[in-house]
């Protein structure tokens, strides 16, 4: 299953992970809500992109049906493409799916906590894929255990291995769970929102971690978060998700000194700053993010919108390009953008 990419019909190399369309659903007792509604994406290999958004904009969901892990209750939708190295993730069988993800596509979660096995020690939890995928014996899946948690920087790591996730506190966790997750030395890592349980201090230590790992083993990496200012620090691309779409998608630093969405400027206004004379009053977004059952007509973000206009209720704004100059790959879904005009 692991090789070099086929070239597309034009002789190009296709992206390391391509999504197209993607839309998941879910059958409630009110009735069919897409939490994930029409998502484009794609990322190279060595590449990082941000995906940020409220809670409830789709960002997890999106990621669980990139991985082949939504919950029971969801389905992707025929019409959805996931491909990775040009192969059409959404078409395999469940035993290729399962050589694919964890070897070749690795996911750090969100709450370590819950995500790690309780009753089984921690040096059972990393060595298991290594047996499983690459084929080693104990011992020396064992030995290579010791290697990764020294990897990710956890002290006494050959004492760790007989510990237990609740014998270790957050932050260790977490980098556990990286530890697990690099096991196999994955192309591309997908980390749903790695720092919100654990304080300002560690949650620098593990983003600078997970930046170093990923230039080290030149492994792309999708890191996802509610956080604008977590987002920013080690990512190439930004896209900014609400009520299941991209509203605005491009570089980092333009997208972050030039925002054209007035979602995307609210967010950054919203982030607390340390230069302002204390007790200011914080800036906050008025409203609330979109009922799924019910979502408004037009643009999804309009309700909320200072800028909104008659038209942003009458028809919703496709993802086009922005109007920065010498930037085709930033694009915005917006009629009446920060810009004041799109191309």
């Amino acid at each position: 299953m692991s090789g070099s990419r086929p070239p597309t019909d034009d002789g190009q190399q296709p992206p390391l992970l391509e999504v197209r369309g993607l839309r998941t659903h879910i059958d409630t007792p009110s009735g069919r809500i897409t939490p994930v509604d029409g998502v484009d994406i794609s990322l190279e290999s060595g590449e990082t992109i941000g995906v940020v958004g409220e809670s409830g904009s789709g960002k997890s969901m999106m990621v669980r049906s990139i991985m082949g892990i939504a919950p029971t209750t969801a389905s992707v939708d025929p019409s959805s493409s996931v491909r990775f190295e040009g192969r059409d993730l959404l078409g395999l069988s469940l035993r290729e799916t399962n050589r694919i993800l964890g070897r070749e596509i690795a996911m750090v979660f969100q709450d370590p906590l819950t995500s790690l096995n309780p009753i089984r020690t921690i040096g059972r939890q990393i060595s298991d894929p290594l047996r499983r995928h690459l084929g080693l014996g104990r011992k020396e899946a064992q030995e290579r255990a010791v290697e990764l948690l020294d990897r990710v920087r956890i002290p006494s790591p050959r004492a760790r291995l007989t510990e237990y996730p609740h014998q270790l506190s957050g932050g260790m966790r977490q980098r556990v769970g990286i530890a697990i997750a690099l096991s196999c030395n994955p192309k591309l890592l997908i980390a749903d929102e790695p720092t919100t349980a654990l304080d300002v201090t560690v949650q620098h230590e593990i983003l600078d971690l997970l930046a170093e790992l990923q230039e080290t083993n030149d492994m792309a990496l999708m890191l996802v978060s509610h956080d604008l200012a977590v987002v920013s620090r080690h990512t190439d691309r930004i896209g900014v998700m609400y009520g299941g779409r991209f509203l605005e998608v491009g570089d980092t630093r333009e997208l972050l000194d030039e925002p054209s969405h007035p979602y995307t400027g609210a967010l950054l206004d919203s982030i607390p700053r340390p230069d302002l004379p204390p007790h200011t009053r914080l800036t906050v977004i008025e409203g609330r993010p979109p009922d799924l059952r019910s979502m408004p007509p037009g643009c999804r973000f309009q309700p909320r919108c200072p800028r909104a206009q008659d038209d942003c209720s009458t028809a919703e704004p496709a993802l086009v390009s922005a109007a920065a100059p010498g930037s085709p790959v930033h694009r915005t879904a917006c009629f009446h953008p920060l810009t004041n005009e799109v191309s």
